[in-house]
């Protein structure tokens, strides 16, 4: 079951950016989904070390302002590992969007950790890669 609920919530994480068919990201998931003191890391090209509040406030006004539209991410391919309360995922992921007007897409690699609680699995870190 810990595999199963891990999945969601990594599915969730995903889905918090998706702003497909004129519909609002919702970005406030993150802070429902990683801890209050959890990091969050971007390695480049500006290494960025964020809190949960830092990452959310810039992608909230970025998929709300027209910036970005049709915007989504979705994993590709990923690796788990449970060990009692602690598990540690690397996910492949693809997006695609239109960003100022141009349409892109990408690729990269983000590692989760997560912590099971009282209430379910959270997640107490990300990291994440984007391929050039």
């Amino acid at each position: 079951m810990s595999k199963n609920e891990i999945d969601a919530v990594t599915t969730e994480f995903f889905s918090a950016f998706d702003n497909r068919g004129g519909k609002a990201a919702d970005v406030d998931r993150i802070s429902r989904l990683v801890l209050p003191s959890g990091v969050i890391v971007k390695t480049g090209p500006e290494f960025t070390v964020y809190t949960v509040d830092e990452f959310i406030e810039p992608r909230r006004q970025l998929l709300a302002d027209g910036s970005l539209v049709e915007f989504s991410e979705w994993e590709t391919s990923e690796r788990t590992e449970i060990a009692g309360d602690i598990a540690s995922r690397f996910s492949k992921y693809s997006k695609s969007g239109i960003l100022d007007g141009r349409r892109f897409e990408g690729e990269g690699t983000k590692t989760i950790q997560f912590v099971r609680m009282s209430q379910g699995w959270r997640i107490s870190a990300v990291a994440w890669y984007d391929e050039p």
